[in-house]
């Protein structure tokens, strides 16, 4: 028999060892991951492959479930194990744009990953960061040292794929 301390349609996530309620998915953020996903899968590599909502093994104590990651390999290479890393880690944020910022942003330099992404739905921006390094104030002792943030005309080109041209307009819902 299982025990259920949570609903089953409770989402959660492990960050710093406890756990913590994920934004709800309302419908301009479900539309959203969706045009992230569509737009990326046109520009990734055979070598890599992109997961939606689905863990990222990056410590013991923390277990983020990104909106969408670009990790290597491919799907049944995780047949084992979540993936520890990724080569981009994507957000739609809303409601948590602060811990989105603060709180994963460390975690995801932390874990050393060299490219993260924060689709701001309130400002209709594109966060982006990179360069993880390591930051004493920050939350997990790592920070992004380098940030821009693009406007819904603006372009990102993602760091696995340099000659790819993203238009943010048409990653927003």
């Amino acid at each position: 028999m299982e025990a259920e301390v949570f609903p089953r349609e409770e989402r959660l996530e492990l960050l710093a060892g406890e756990l913590t309620r994920r934004e709800p998915v309302n419908t301009a953020h479900a539309v959203a991951v969706v045009l992230v996903s569509e737009a990326l899968q046109q520009v990734l590599p055979k070598n890599l492959h992109l997961r939606a909502q689905l863990p990222l093994a990056l410590s013991d104590y923390d277990e983020p479930f990104p909106d969408l990651a670009v990790v290597s390999g491919s799907p049944r290479d995780y047949l084992s194990q979540h993936p520890t890393s990724a080569l981009l880690v994507v957000e739609v944020s809303e409601a948590s744009l602060k811990t989105d910022r603060e709180v994963k942003g460390s975690l995801y330099a932390s874990a050393g990953i060299p490219e993260y992404w924060v689709l701001n739905l309130r400002e209709r921006v594109l966060e982006v960061y990179r360069e993880p390094a390591a930051d004493t104030r920050a939350v997990y002792g790592a920070a992004y040292r380098w940030q821009q943030t693009l406007s819904a005309s603006e372009q990102v080109s993602p760091l696995f794929a340099p000659d790819a041209r993203l238009v943010v307009q048409h990653l927003l819902p």
